[in-house]
């Protein structure tokens, strides 16, 4: 496909002289411009792919129409020409848009090389383009996986999704658990409707029973207002209830309520509604273990376990580690709009050795952080934080960290021993906000 290419010059030999070089060493379509005029009546037509303009027209400055050109072509590349270059000017111009700036006169050569990389800029553009409106509509980043455990789960998920029943997906931090809940819910019936997704273990404990059913004004402390309710808001769509071991075993009771009879309360009321959302719940937790700790009543477990989805950690699916990385690349590459294509060797063998205790969440961190290092096409080892050999696993089956993380670690566990494990006064001791507190309890796969 030939690419177009608009010369803007108020002289007709250097536009000629332009025009020949180009038709007889590339496979481009030009036109011409004598002047500003000109180019803005050309506005009108279709958007070429480059634009060589001159720096002083007779009645324009190239200065001038290059904001212009940017504004009603963005996609096109525009290369300056000029004979009375100087570096302010070439900053300048740079400023607003220009792809590059040539003296005059020219080498023929010269000029080709840069028409065609403006050119490949331009491509590599429209790609980041493609690839951020692709991921936009499937909703962010797609689940990219090889291993037979992962297709035994979308298998399941595809099974199921379109039914009601309830799914309670287990797995460890930062496994995809909610990925797969985004997922079962977008293949459901119910995809128009909301989904609505909760924290159990971040919401405060005297809150989380107005924040799930709802409440009426005054019917405690601060209630200034009636409260709607998730399980209302989620009405016709689906309701996440993340790590759900870690809701208060008496609200825990108060849910299975809500799930057999099938109407919702809203704490302080009289009228009870009737349920119309999907259930799904997850934990991080065994449920065996959780319900063996007192930390998930097993009635509960079952009425929301009537399909189990188990995600298993990175470590154990490495065949699945190094297309999630390229998943990741390409969606944070086209955010930053850098143009990076793989991962050299080097750093794809450090990918697979290392043992992902933060699992699919701290793989897609790394990657975005070494979008942000890399300086060239390729991420190189040195671009990344994770150490060259795999994670090594301590005496009490406890995943190791870097030594910052673990004195972190300690420190909030420490912390949680002397609070009897109040996070809200944990997170004041410590000088940190509760939800920051949260997330390093998830990320370091703390027990509380």
């Amino acid at each position: 496909m030939k690419a177009n290419i608009l010369v803007v010059d108020d002289e007709a030999d250097v536009r000629g002289a332009v025009a020949l070089v180009l038709k007889s060493r590339g496979d481009y379509r030009v036109a011409e411009a004598e002047s500003g005029a000109a180019l803005k009546r050309a506005f009108a037509g279709d958007q070429p792919d480059v634009v060589l303009l001159d720096l002083k027209l007779a009645d324009a400055t190239g200065l001038d129409l290059l904001p212009q050109i940017k504004k009603q072509w963005p996609e096109t590349e525009v290369i300056m020409l000029t004979a009375f270059a100087t570096y302010d000017v070439a900053v300048e111009a740079t400023k607003r848009g220009a792809f590059h700036f040539l003296d005059k006169p020219f080498n023929n050569e010269v000029l080709l090389v840069h028409v065609e990389r403006a050119l490949e800029h331009r491509q590599a553009a429209e790609e980041r383009h493609k690839l951020r409106e692709e991921l936009i509509a499937a909703g962010g980043i797609p689940a990219i996986f090889k291993s037979q455990a992962m297709r035994t789960v979308v298998a399941t998920v595809e099974k199921f999704a379109a039914s009601d029943a309830a799914i309670l997906i287990t797995g460890e931090t930062g496994t995809g658990k909610e990925v797969i809940a985004d997922a079962i819910h977008r293949f459901s019936q119910r995809a128009k409707g909301p989904i609505i997704k909760v924290n159990c273990a971040a919401l405060p404990r005297e809150l989380i029973e107005s924040e799930l059913f709802g409440s009426k004004k005054g019917a405690y402390t601060g209630a200034h207002q009636d409260r709607e309710g998730l399980f209302r808001q989620a009405e016709s769509g689906t309701l996440l209830l993340d790590e759900i071991s870690e809701m208060p075993v008496d609200t825990q009771s108060k849910l299975l309520r809500v799930l057999q009879d099938k109407e919702v309360r809203p704490v302080g009321g009289q009228t009870s509604y009737k349920l119309d959302c999907r259930l799904l719940a997850s934990t991080n937790r065994k449920p065996e273990e959780a319900i063996r700790d007192g930390k998930l009543r097993e009635d509960l477990f079952h009425r929301i376990s009537q399909i189990t989805v188990h995600l298993p950690p990175l470590r154990e699916r490495r065949e699945d580690i190094l297309p999630l990385a390229n998943a990741f690349l390409k969606f944070f590459a086209a955010q930053a709009n850098k143009n990076i294509a793989s991962f050299t060797a080097a750093a794809v063998e450090r990918l697979n050795a290392f043992d992902w205790p933060g699992n699919v969440r701290q793989l897609q961190n790394e990657v975005q952080r070494a979008v942000l290092l890399c300086e060239s096409k390729l991420v190189d080892a040195p671009d990344l934080s994770v150490s060259t050999a795999a994670t090594d696993v301590d005496r009490t089956g406890e995943t190791s960290f870097t030594l910052l993380e673990g004195v972190e670690r300690n420190a909030i566990i420490q912390m949680l021993k002397e609070t009897s494990g109040n996070k809200l006064e944990t997170a004041k001791r410590l000088g940190i906000g509760r939800q920051t507190l949260y997330n390093k309890i998830k990320a370091y796969g703390i027990e509380v």
